[in-house]
């Protein structure tokens, strides 16, 4: 049975033949008799060296949706693996339980630094904000909002729910109907690159990940693959695991490619996408990256942000948070 190394190093048994590697997704193209992986993912442009070539092997089902949907059908079974917002994985099933979720090191979505698209816009100055009206898709980023400013401004901020897309018409076409500018607002995804609100309207705003930085020096991680708990032996599980791993690491040898195929469907000019792919963005779970989830955990359970402070990882390495 040959070996598979992960992007970090470590190694999974190599339990599907990657010798079909067809160019495109890095993966194996013979049949299969076993039923296809079903992945959950989002199609943001963040996601493309992660996903990009998955959905043209048999062996895999990609099922696109919104960030806040995976969590919730990772657990009920909707998907073998899903790419998880971190705050979901911290969610708890009572008595401080975990959310039943198990941590895959085999690809995320981080930054070590700016972002770019998690970012909150405001008309008044950063420290008078009391209520961020949140673009929802994404449960981490509303709660890195909420750490970053107990942190930086010594208060909590209330949250109001916020459909960025029924407003893009208005702000893009200089209307000005009654509610559609909120004081402040977090939004997240390619929107805030292909459908920002006037900077004249919002002189004020905010990187959230150059914010986490600041703070704890530390990278962030806003999604990360994970299946439930209790399943992370299974060979669905181990065949997704590898099958994720082998894509993530042809997509890194590739990514301009990548970048001069997607940027344009998703409204990038080509330049910025290169820079956020190439630059800004973090793919790989090393010790850092751990260090800065489990960071996170502890400053929003502290705060009562998220309902448990431990994450639990395939290796069975729970890291626990020096907070709890």
């Amino acid at each position: 049975m040959a070996t598979l190394w992960r992007a970090d190093g470590e190694t999974f048994p190599n339990l599907v033949d990657s010798r079909g590697n067809d160019g495109e997704g890095g993966g194996s193209r013979e049949q299969s008799t076993m039923m296809p992986l079903r992945v959950a993912c989002v199609r943001y442009l963040n996601t493309s060296v992660l996903v990009e070539g998955l959905s043209s092997l048999d062996e895999v089902r990609v099922i696109p949706t919104v960030p806040s949907r995976i969590a919730e059908m990772v657990l009920g079974g909707e998907a073998d693996i899903g790419l998880v917002s971190l705050a979901d994985a911290l969610r708890g099933r009572g008595r401080g339980e975990p959310s039943g979720l198990t941590l895959l090191p085999v690809g995320m979505i981080g930054c070590d630094g700016p972002t770019l698209t998690v970012r909150v816009f405001s008309r008044v100055p950063l420290d008078e904000i009391t209520e961020i009206h949140a673009d929802t898709d994404s449960h981490t980023s509303v709660a890195l909002a909420q750490v970053v400013f107990r942190a930086r401004y010594g208060r909590m901020v209330g949250v109001k729910p916020f459909d960025a897309r029924e407003h893009m018409p208005v702000w893009l076409s200089g209307g000005s109907e009654e509610g559609a500018w909120p004081e402040a607002m977090l939004l997240i995804g390619d929107k805030v690159v292909t459908d920002s609100p006037p900077a004249v309207r919002y002189p004020y705003q905010v990187d959230l990940g150059e914010a986490w930085h600041g703070l704890t020096g530390l990278p962030f991680v806003y999604a990360v693959w994970a299946c439930r708990t209790g399943e992370e032996g299974s060979e669905c599980v181990r065949r997704g695991c590898e099958i994720l791993d082998r894509t993530l690491r042809h997509n890194m040898t590739r990514i301009d490619w990548i970048i001069t195929r997607r940027a344009g469907e998703h409204r990038w000019p080509l330049d910025l996408a290169r820079m956020y792919l190439g630059s800004l963005l973090r793919f790989v779970i090393g010790e850092r990256e751990r260090l800065g989830a489990t960071e996170f955990a502890g400053r929003a359970h502290e705060l009562g942000i998220v309902d448990v402070g431990t994450l639990r990882w395939l290796d069975g390495a729970g890291v626990p948070s020096a907070r709890v």
